[in-house]
């Protein structure tokens, strides 16, 4: 199968892959105003702390393009102060999406940054549009490149650390949770992109990952993708974290963020500090891989984080494709969302982040290399990866 996107522009379209459909029907769907944007981001159409932040300048752009190639332009282009009061209404509104995901706070505030940038040299409000749609077509190129030098930090760290405990640094095992890979990005990946780094190096036995329920983006999305790279791979169930360390000699635990606090605090998806916990008590390396601009340095620790928690109906639900296989008249397998709990239940925990504490995590990369922390110190200085 070709490489996998969540993204993709073309002819003059945003449009992005209906990440609900995988992985049985790979759907594009475009997005060509604001309110879509935030819709797609919110609903979870597209998902990943940094394809959603991607997706939210992406369709700033897109958005202003249209307004530049109006003959007349709309009114809040007549004047500067109109224009910022428009533009900010619009970064405010798609901040509120999805709040815990610090890289889509980082892409509107930088938005912001150019957009006050260009009226402090005093530009006209087409020359300032023009200023955005440049630096958010800069924020979504930029995530493949840095995506490739975390990934190469981290797989190289990990496997000096294997072999400086003795071991030959291959046939590698690593465990990580939910989907950290092209889908969540832009391309390549975060932890899923250790993985596919040390797969592609030769270095890798065999990656395993957790459905991470209620949303099952780690067998729905992670396992599309391992298939797609040919990457060998193994299933389980997010309860099953214990039982695959005491019986498998796994050599680390990879994982994504969606937020770092300043002392290395980090919040992702839930089910992430169970893991860590099973890690911490197997003696195995706890590694979060994540870009600088997931690193939030007004936070101070993991006790600050909003942790976002999403309608009680999302965890009694599944969706999928019917089995045996049903396909339509277009030849497309039909899928179905059906309850697996009773209806009408009391009370239905449904946080979509957990926090996992620094002391339970062994090193945090970005794409300007690895931190870990001093001896005896539970907390990390991320000054040189920030």
């Amino acid at each position: 199968m070709p490489a996998l996107t969540s993204i993709r522009t073309s002819e003059g379209k945003l449009e992005i892959v209906n990440q609900l459909l995988l992985p049985h029907t790979v759907e594009f769907i475009e997005v060509s105003t604001i309110a879509e944007a935030y819709d797609a981001i919110k609903s979870m159409k597209i998902r990943g702390a940094p394809a959603i932040a991607s997706l939210a300048a992406l369709a700033v752009a897109d958005y202003l393009t249209q307004n530049l190639q109006r003959a007349s332009g709309p009114e809040w282009f007549g004047s500067v102060e109109a224009f910022r009061e428009h533009v900010n209404v619009i970064l405010t509104y798609l901040f509120t999406a999805r709040p815990t995901a610090v890289n889509l706070g980082a892409a509107t505030r930088r938005l912001s940054r150019k957009l006050q940038s260009s009226i402090d040299a005093g530009k006209d409000p087409r020359a300032i549009a023009q200023d955005l749609i440049a630096e958010a077509k800069e924020i979504d190129a930029e995530d493949v490149g840095r995506n490739k030098e975390m990934s190469k930090h981290g797989g190289e760290w990990l496997v000096e650390r294997v072999k400086s405990q003795g071991g030959s640094g291959e046939g590698l095992n690593v465990m990580t949770v939910c989907n950290t890979g092209s889908l969540a990005t832009s391309g390549y990946g975060t932890a899923l992109g250790l993985i596919t780094y040390l797969h592609e190096t030769g270095k890798l036995q065999r990656a395993f990952y957790t459905q991470s329920t209620p949303y099952h983006q780690g067998s729905r999305l992670t396992a599309f993708e391992l298939q797609s790279l040919n990457i060998p791979s193994t299933m389980l169930c997010d309860s099953m974290v214990g039982s695959l360390f005491q019986h498998h000699n796994i050599h680390a635990v990879a994982v994504g963020a969606d937020r770092i606090a300043r002392n290395g605090d980090t919040a992702n998806k839930i089910g992430t500090y169970n893991a860590a916990v099973l890690a911490a008590r197997h003696n195995i390396p706890f590694i979060v891989v994540a870009p600088v601009s997931t690193v939030d340095l007004d936070v101070a620790d993991g006790s600050s984080i909003p942790i976002e928690h999403r309608p009680a109906i999302e965890a009694c639900l599944v969706r999928g494709a019917l089995y045996p296989t049903t396909l339509d008249a277009n030849g497309v397998k039909q899928q179905a969302t059906v309850m697996v709990t009773p209806e009408g239940l009391d009370g239905v925990y449904n946080p979509s982040f957990d926090v996992t504490p620094a002391s339970l995590i062994t090193a945090i990369v970005t794409e300007k290399g690895v931190a870990v922390k001093k001896e005896g110190e539970d907390v990390f200085d991320l000054t040189p990866i920030v």
